[in-house]
């Protein structure tokens, strides 16, 4: 039922309530049991061991645990405990993710624990808010929250912040009258209503409760919480396609492999063996656990620029965004009212800049004021119930703007209030749009009032010019309205102030006359000052800026004109307009907005929709309640640290520290750096195990010994491989990374000509790697084709391919720092971690070689030193042919 277009009366009727007397105990008992508790409800946390079984629903993981089984059966028991703990470790960096989710509903249920004020049986009481039930007579004043959805019965000044909820920065005037629906009114025209979790700033009243709980404007967006589905990210899509690539490949060929064994009449259950142990290598065992270490390794220099990531996948996602949604108060302005002009003596004057906008400027620095000026100051900052001092404030935003834009002229509000006692006044109401002061003036009194320009161009008679006071004209009249339109036009919030002078004490009925017009004052929620060079920074990155709010469409635009977001108003609509389009226009249009005004938590679920389901990555930046569901629906959800609710932020992805908009454009360069670096890791090790498939599948094709044993393999894939892709994930930043458009949401991690790099290293590797087994055969004179070779000289030839299997790989990881530049031009010592990587892996060589248990164990031994002279000359070839490639394809 819409309760807003109703009389406040018919409202009463129909909840069968007295106003004055309220429900009695066993009535509202009586609802309880009916309705429940008025608390958002939580969705049923998840347990640890589901949450653990869900994250091994993954292609890659189903091939690693099969190869734990594999392992198992031939025997290598150390193997396949190694092969686990990857996957454990890897499930459980997802369970510690997945559990954070959990938190948004929690977060928003603490805000609404509180108390409140109701009439019961003619007594007014405090009880929990959980108590309340629909028919409830609740009491409102300022400093309370709003404990459940109101309809308003009573409004005495009450002004009602909901920019948490609406995202208007200037509280909302509430009144009592219905509202006509006709109108399509979204939540911030609900001037007769109250939601829950609002703030009273100002005034008083009272409301009768009209939904509780999860039927509350609130309990809807926790709704759209539960309902928000989880989607993959780019970089979990693409590591499922590898798995399911590389499960099939591995399948294939070790099929093939059987088959060609069978063929030649070797032994098959060692076949079987040998075929398993390929597979094996045609996986990357250690690619779950480097994609996570080299994320985490993002997160934490994330973290260094301000910007807290939630969920590992989203650091990747930052780097694919293209389309970048954010709330205008709070997250592009200051969510501060600001005096940004003022007409004052006929001449209209911008104010300058302040770094600081409470105007906490010393007594030095204040700016230079004419005596008008100064008159209008006092004005506004006597006839206020606002105060700041040493930089603390309290009351209404726009008397705050006002008291702020004085202070800067040297017009402090506790010196003024303490030689100018408000002896009366007449209060603000919505009719007069007034509001008048009567205070002591040495051995007179001065009236100050302020309000609209229009209503006080009414009771005016004269104004003041300098050091003059003239009469008010219909000429003077004209410019000030036309200076109203003007300003009205930009956006501004207009103001006006008047004084007089009386003699004597006067009633609040005689204030409101024959006054002297001062003049007005313009005032704005500002941006802030970084965010538009972080747009322009975000636009040359080929990322579109698109700002979401509840606030007004004309303030909206002019924002958004003033950032370089939009260039018209023909490029903004609003939720109204929203309202009457189905899904599909939504979508097919969407391209052309960049601006949307008056729009509830709904619509922007449905813009962030639209966006997606043109091929976007959409980010959604935003502090308040209405941004939860939309940051949990978007790809990532970027909440504000400061002024951030605890909602918000639990339903993020990424949490800002400063609420600096520019640090999304540095996290956007991070998530760019990462992406990269994981793609060279991932390619690194595609060809790394290609080589493995190469040297084992072309060995069992033509009938020779197999060069290497799973246990040599497992080594390489788990412990050689791991710290040069390790290191390739924190390479530095490429050059003209952030000039480039953002990477398609469905490219493939072997666009660009990735896979000719795969193949062409995988197949050198293998092949040098069978070269080195065939020449330790050679040496002891024995051949490929030869039968009964000792279990030495075998040995030994394994230990030559073991070795220039390994040092291939590592010498290639430098090939695999830039697809297109060579490595002279890049550094080879500006990743000083690979050089250190590198070194550690030929170290580990060495080590199992030379440590007698360990070359027992991996059946290896030590070589010449003319070997390994050979193995060092073999080991780099595949760098070589690399810089070579790269040479043809572009100048060094």
């Amino acid at each position: 039922m819409k309760w807003f277009d109703m009389e406040w009366n018919q409202v009463m009727d129909e909840m069968k309530v007295d106003s004055d007397t309220g429900l009695s105990q066993a009535e509202a008992a009586k609802k309880l049991l009916n309705t429940g508790p008025n608390k958002i409800s939580e969705k049923p946390p998840a347990s640890l061991l589901s949450l653990f079984i869900s994250q091994l629903k993954n292609a890659l993981i189903y091939v690693l645990l099969a190869a734990v089984v594999v392992t198992l059966v031939i025997g290598e028991y150390i193997d396949a405990v190694i092969i686990l703990l990857v996957v454990v470790l890897n499930a459980t960096i997802g369970v510690v993710q997945a559990h954070k989710a959990e938190q948004a509903i929690a977060a928003l249920k603490q805000m609404t624990v509180g108390k409140a004020l109701v009439r019961r049986n003619g007594q007014v009481e405090e009880i929990n808010t959980e108590k309340l039930v629909p028919g409830d007579i609740v009491l409102l004043e300022a400093g309370r929250l709003v404990p459940a959805d109101l309809r308003l019965i009573e409004s005495i000044n009450l002004q009602i912040d909901e920019s948490a909820l609406t995202g208007e920065s200037v509280p909302t005037e509430k009144q009592t009258l219905p509202i006509d629906k006709g109108s399509n009114p979204g939540v911030g025209d609900l001037t007769n209503m109250a939601f829950m979790s609002t703030t009273i700033t100002y005034g008083r009243g009272e409301g009768i409760v009209v939904g509780t709980g999860m039927k509350t404007e609130i309990g809807k967006i926790a709704d759209m919480l539960h309902e928000s589905k989880e989607t993959l990210t780019p970089l979990q899509k693409r590591l499922e396609e590898l798995g399911r690539t590389l499960g099939l490949l591995a399948l294939g060929i070790s099929g093939l492999i059987l088959i060609v064994s069978l063929l030649q009449g070797r032994d098959f259950f060692d076949m079987f063996l040998t075929a398993i142990s390929l597979a094996v290598a045609a996986i990357p065992e250690g690619l779950p656990a480097i994609v996570a270490i080299v994320l985490a390794l993002g997160v934490t220099r994330m973290s260094k620029i301000n910007a807290i990531v939630r969920k590992l996948p989203a650091v990747e996602t930052l780097g694919s965004v293209s389309i970048v949604c954010t709330d205008k108060t709070g997250t592009l302005t200051q969510n501060r009212m600001t005096v940004t002009h003022h007409y004052i003596d006929g001449q209209l004057k911008k104010m300058p800049h302040a770094d600081d906008s409470d105007g906490s400027e010393s007594e030095d620095d204040a700016l230079q004021a004419s005596d008008a000026e100064r008159m209008m100051m006092k004005t506004l900052v006597l006839c206020a119930d606002a105060t700041l001092e040493d930089g603390k404030e309290t009351g209404d935003p726009t008397e705050i703007a006002g008291l702020a834009w004085a202070k800067r002229y040297g017009v402090y509000w506790k010196n003024l209030v303490s030689q100018h006692e408000r002896v009366g006044e007449k209060p603000f109401d919505s009719e007069r749009k007034l509001m008048s002061t009567l205070n002591k003036e040495q051995d007179d009194y001065m009236v100050h009032t302020k309000g609209a320009v229009d209503n006080l161009l009414h009771i005016t008679t004269h104004v003041m010019m300098g050091n003059e006071v003239i009469p008010l004209t219909q000429e003077l009249k004209d410019n000030y309205n036309q200076m109203v339109e003007q300003l009205s036009a930009d956006a501004l919030r207009v103001l006006g102030a008047a004084y007089k002078v009386t003699k004597e004490k006067i009633e609040p009925e005689e204030m409101e006359k024959d006054l002297v017009l001062l003049g007005l004052v313009g005032m704005i929620d500002p941006p802030r000052p970084e965010v538009r060079d972080a747009i322009e920074e975000a636009k040359a990155a080929g990322i579109t800026p698109v700002m979401i709010t509840g606030d007004h469409q004309q303030t909206a635009v002019a924002i958004g004109k003033e950032l370089g977001i939009n260039t018209s108003i023909e490029q903004s609509i609003t939720g109204a307009e929203i309202d009457v389009m189905a899904q599909d226009e939504l979508q097919n249009n969407i391209n052309q907005y960049r601006v949307f005004a008056r729009v509830s938590p709904a619509h922007k679920v449905k813009i962030v929709q639209a966006f997606q389901s043109q091929g976007y990555v959409v980010s959604m930046t935003g502090d308040g309640v209405n941004d939860a569901p939309s940051l949990k629906m978007a790809d990532i959800g970027v909440a504000m640290g400061i002024t951030g609710t605890d909602v918000s932020k639990g339903a993020s992805d990424m949490v800002l520290i400063d609420d600096n908009f520019s640090t999304i454009i540095r996290a956007v360069r991070e998530g760019r750096i990462i992406y990269n670096n994981i793609r060279k890791s991932v390619l690194f090790l595609l060809s790394c195990n290609l080589g493995e498939v190469v040297a084992i599948f072309a060995a069992i094709l033509l009938a020779w010994p197999v060069p290497l044993l799973p246990t040599q393999i497992l080594w390489i894939n788990l412990i050689t491989d791991t710290l040069p892709a390790i290191a390739l994930g924190i390479d530095p930043e490429e050059p003209g990374l952030m000039q480039k458009k953002p990477r398609p949401p469905e490219e493939s991690i072997f666009a660009h000509g990735a896979i000719k790099r795969v193949v062409l290293g995988g197949v050198l590797i293998g092949a040098l790697t069978l070269a080195a087994f065939y020449y330790g055969l050679y040496e002891h004179g024995y051949h490929m084709d030869a039968r009964n070779i000792p279990e030495n000289v075998m040995t030994y030839a394994r230990t030559m391919a073991f070795v220039v299997l390994a040092g291939t790989q590592l010498f290639y990881s430098l090939a695999m720092r830039s697809s297109n530049r060579s490595i002279f031009a890049i550094g080879i010592f500006s990743n000083p971690y690979l050089i250190g990587a590198m070194a550690a892996g030929f170290a580990l060589q060495l080590m199992v070689i030379s440590v007698p248990f360990l070359s027992r164990a991996f059946k290896v031994q030590m070589l010449s030193l003319s070997d390994w002279l050979l193995v060092f000359g073999l080991s780099v070839i595949p760098l070589i042919f690399s810089e070579l490639f790269k040479l043809f394809r572009r100048d060094l």
